[in-house]
């Protein structure tokens, strides 16, 4: 029971701190150019990560055949994830960023299907179009219309593509890794491809870098939290339980962060917005119901 109730909460801090995610990025955002937040963010992550990596003797060196393995996946994310969902957070509300990156597990089976000719249940089809709909209703505002910034939901959604490639890639790194070290090695990779962009296109502003403690806090929250803690709770969980059983949880991400975005960040949340955000949680549960009916033996394998 005891034992229970502490998977479980680690599996719901996870959750929480992934959508506490968003709102850090729309307050930090407020005095660190999108790059350097990134940037940073990373550098102080993967100093985190060594850190515990050789404190508990579980640091595993890069063989040389996995290199190219692990550079893809650093491509894929944290650079264009983080690049998508960053600079998508500048014009849209987290509520609704929350929402449309909710929807990688149900777009990851369809790529899996064109790439790995894998098995797309009708259970995910529908569950796509639904999810679809209440993404809908969270950019749509009655007798208003479309509120939300085309571009900023674009950027959401190549953060979304990002991540399916990422997971697809992912494939191909070998179990001989623990997960936190393919977490050390992405974010270490992640940093030769935004080191050179933040050199182009943000160094030229340090100089008027303005940082308050509201920004340089979240930042902080941002590399610690988002970017390790949670990370090792869910991979946690993962071992215990499985992917799939613990994969459903990350449908309470919208829900959580719909409700911290209006008490900390005084987002409107109209009915409409709630009944889209309703809507998408629906879809996503949807989907996953063929695949929590998965033999115990392929949950083993995760």
């Amino acid at each position: 029971m005891i034992k229970s109730i502490k998977l479980y909460t680690s599996i719901i801090l996870a959750m929480v701190f992934w959508s506490f995610s968003f709102i850090w990025t729309r307050v930090a955002i407020h005095s660190f150019q999108p790059m350097t937040l990134i940037t940073l963010r990373l550098v102080i992550a993967s100093i985190l990560l060594f850190m515990v990596l050789k404190s508990t003797s579980k640091f595993q060196s890069l063989r040389r055949t996995d290199i190219k393995w692990f550079v893809l996946l650093a491509f894929f994310e944290p650079f264009m994830y983080y690049v998508g969902e960053t600079y998508g957070l500048t014009t849209v509300e987290s509520t609704l960023a929350a929402v449309i990156v909710s929807t990688i597990p149900l777009f990851a089976p369809v790529l899996a299907f064109f790439i790995l000719r894998e098995r797309i249940s009708w259970a995910t089809i529908f569950g796509i179009v639904v999810s679809l709909v209440g993404v809908f209703f969270v950019i749509y505002e009655p007798g208003a219309g479309f509120k939300a910034n085309p571009w900023g939901v674009a950027l959401m959604f190549l953060a979304v593509f990002a991540a399916i490639c990422y997971a697809t890639v992912l494939r191909k790194i070998p179990t001989y890794y623990s997960t936190m070290n393919v977490i050390f090695y992405q974010s270490i990779i992640g940093l030769a491809f935004f080191i050179p962009t933040f050199i182009i296109t943000d160094y030229p502003t340090i100089q008027s870098l303005q940082v308050n403690k509201e920004s340089l806090l979240a930042l902080l929250m941002l590399s610690v939290f988002a970017s390790v803690i949670a990370f090792v709770l869910f991979a946690g969980a993962v071992r215990q339980v499985g992917v799939t059983r613990t994969n459903v949880f990350v449908n309470l991400i919208p829900v959580f962060t719909a409700i911290l975005s209006w008490f900390i960040l005084d987002e409107v949340l109209t009915v409409s917005k709630w009944f889209g955000i309703s809507v998408v949680v629906v879809g996503l549960f949807v989907s996953q119901i063929g695949k929590l009916r998965f033999n115990r033996e392929v949950e083993d394998v995760f």
